[in-house]
């Protein structure tokens, strides 16, 4: 593939920025939540225009399960050189009503409002670095993946990237850069789950001798579990919620337990996973049963030789535009947990730099959009340049 001109690409994508800025003014102020399917579609009507524009193969895919999710799309052009994928979501965590409380503004060079980095901002960069390539010139092969449930764990859009990754060569997630400007090339791998502890109810003063108590079992578990923080290198065990009980004078007969148990590395965590539900299904209380639920899970996002190219990749990138970029982990998972799971080259925190996602305080630094947009449509560009003969996350 041709060299191509970064510089003429920074000048499409500036020359594209007024309207990147449109748009993102126009989705952030749209409630566009997990649980708020008509507002992420409306989302994807917009993705699926801006494909259709680009020349992309358009496929919308509806949830058929519970609760109601909005609709993933799979945009696709076929092009010359590897397969680049792009992952971006469409969902926000906010509820109704959050876009009219709090709406887009900018103050200075930063933009604030619900999903302003998380991830509307990346979402956007994603479709401006195309457009760019293109006005400059530049034919790939891309899929770009518009998902509508990242924000629980893309229940429903985690086997669609994992069909599309294995057609892919290399995976570009759209997250924003850290705060800092840091890439991520690694993330912990999450498991959560769901502890249900049943019990007997009696009357607390009357034959307490009677019941079992449930609550009184998950407070040993919770003990125990919180006690496997500092057994394996860098594995965190939270017990986030508690519920059980109905009234004090009645010994509960039920209560459950929601458990984030996070690990950097595969290996560490086959071991932290058995013993916590070793824990979990367990039982010190007589009478009381336990069964562990898996509710979510991704696998770790290990640093590899591969995503090592694409860091080196990308400093080479920056560097030609006149800056630097660092990569970094965190612990945090994203949809590149899925990629780099099943072999594909993966780097995320490709969008422009923001921080505070999740909170009111959101933002997104403006001043970051063209640097790196510019960045990402270059690594799309250069992308073979990293992979050697086809070269996967575990070589």
């Amino acid at each position: 593939m041709p060299a191509v001109d970064l510089f003429a690409v920074r000048s499409a994508a500036t020359e594209r920025l007024d309207a990147y800025l449109d748009d993102l003014r126009w989705m952030v102020d749209l409630d566009c939540g997990t649980y708020t399917p008509s507002g992420v579609n409306r989302i994807a009507d917009r993705c699926s225009e801006r494909f259709s524009a680009m020349g992309f193969e358009v496929e919308r895919r509806a949830y058929d399960g519970e609760p109601e999710l909005g609709d993933c799309l799979v945009g696709r052009r076929d092009g010359p050189g590897p397969r680049v994928l792009l992952i971006g979501h469409m969902d926000t965590v906010f509820d109704e009503g959050t876009a009219a409380r709090r709406p887009y503004r900018v103050e200075d060079e930063r933009a604030f409002g619900p999903g302003v980095s998380d991830m509307k901002g990346g979402l956007l960069a994603g479709f401006l670095a195309l457009e760019a390539l293109g006005a400059a010139g530049v034919e790939v092969a891309a899929t770009f993946v518009c998902n509508p449930d990242e924000e629980i764990g893309s229940v429903f859009s985690k086997e669609i990237i994992r069909e599309v990754a294995s057609e892919s060569d290399v995976c570009f997630v759209l997250e924003c850069a850290r705060a800092n400007g840091n890439l991520v090339s690694a993330r912990k791998g999450i498991t959560e789950l769901r502890v249900d502890i049943d019990g007997r109810a009696a009357h607390a003063g009357v034959e307490p001798e009677k019941g079992s108590n449930a609550i009184l079992e998950a407070s040993h578990k919770v003990l125990a579990l919180q006690a496997l923080n500092g057994q394996w290198d860098g594995v965190t065990v939270n017990v986030g919620v508690i519920a059980g009980g109905t009234r004090p004078n009645v010994v509960p007969d039920r209560c459950t337990l929601q458990v984030d148990m996070r690990s950097p590395r595969e290996h560490l965590f086959a071991g932290a996973e058995a013993e916590a539900r070793r824990i979990a299904e367990t039982n010190t209380v007589p009478g009381v049963t336990s069964t562990a639920h898996l509710l979510a899970e991704h696998r770790p996002m290990e640093r590899t030789p591969a995503s090592e190219r694409l860091v080196t990749l990308a400093r080479s990138v920056a560097g030609d535009l006149g800056f630097d970029v660092a990569d970094q982990a965190t612990g945090g998972a994203s949809d590149a947990n899925t990629t780099s799971a099943i072999g594909v080259p993966t780097l995320d925190g490709l969008g422009p730099i923001g921080g505070d996602a999740h909170g009111e305080a959101e933002w997104l630094d403006l001043s970051s959009v063209i640097p790196r947009t510019t960045l990402l449509a270059g690594l799309i560009a250069r992308a073979g340049e990293a992979l050697g003969d086809g070269a996967r996350a575990g070589d």
